[in-house]
């Protein structure tokens, strides 16, 4: 079966969203990652709730959330900020759903990475004359990179198949912000069951080679074969 222009156009502006979802949850889930792996605050428990939220509540709450902190007389509305944010029905919609929905899965897989790194490493440094920031740099970084180059594409992963907040947020514009997953639900409510089937097949590839690569991943960095 060929590759028609509207799979190809659900199949880009997958990639996009994803991709830049997943460079924007990056630095945040390998922050709280680290923050929750090696410190301990007032609070934490409670950070570790927030953080993980999204993995239990349903995906349409998150969207309408989303949709309310944007709209127009929301607290980053038009009428607050003084300008629009171009935000809502556009694929920035979709981006900021993929990320908010991920960024609990890279938060805390980066945790697991830091946490597998020995924390007498670091003393180590320390005690070397090193900074914390170089500690960091030098010895933390290095070796958790395998888990958090895994913690990336779990998110990545997430992204692409995200459909609740993505379609209250950014809704279903073929060309603009449909992804496989909102093409997928498309073509199940038209009856198109071939082109349904082409797409779940497409999102099966892609996952797979994620998930695949992100098990190899963690077991080098347990140390197996």
């Amino acid at each position: 079966m060929s590759i028609g222009g509207a799979t190809l156009d659900a199949l880009r502006v997958t990639l996009q969203v994803a991709s830049v979802a997943t460079l924007l949850s990056a630095p945040v889930g390998v922050a709280l990652g680290y923050l929750l792996a090696r410190r301990e605050f007032a609070g934490k428990s409670v950070v570790e709730t927030l953080v993980a939220l999204p993995l239990v509540l349903p995906p349409t709450a998150i969207g309408y959330l989303l949709l309310r902190l944007f709209a127009r007389h929301g607290w980053l509305g038009a009428d607050t900020l003084g300008f629009d944010p171009d935000v809502l029905l556009t694929w920035r919609g979709a981006v900021l759903a993929a990320a908010t929905m991920s960024l609990p899965l890279v938060a805390r897989t980066a945790r697991v990475a830091f946490e597998e790194v020995p924390a007498r490493l670091e003393t180590m440094g320390e005690s070397l004359g090193l900074t914390r920031a170089n500690v960091f740099a030098r010895i933390t970084l290095p070796l958790a990179k395998r888990g958090l180059i895994a913690a990336l594409l779990l998110g990545f992963c997430r992204a692409l198949g995200e459909f609740g907040a993505t379609i209250v947020v950014a809704g279903n514009i073929a060309g603009r912000t449909q992804t496989l997953a909102l093409a997928i639900f498309d073509d199940m409510q038209l009856g198109r069951d071939d082109h349904a089937l082409q797409l779940i097949g497409i999102s099966v590839v892609i996952a797979f080679a994620c998930i695949f690569v992100v098990e190899r991943l963690q077991r080098r960095a347990r140390g197996e074969a």
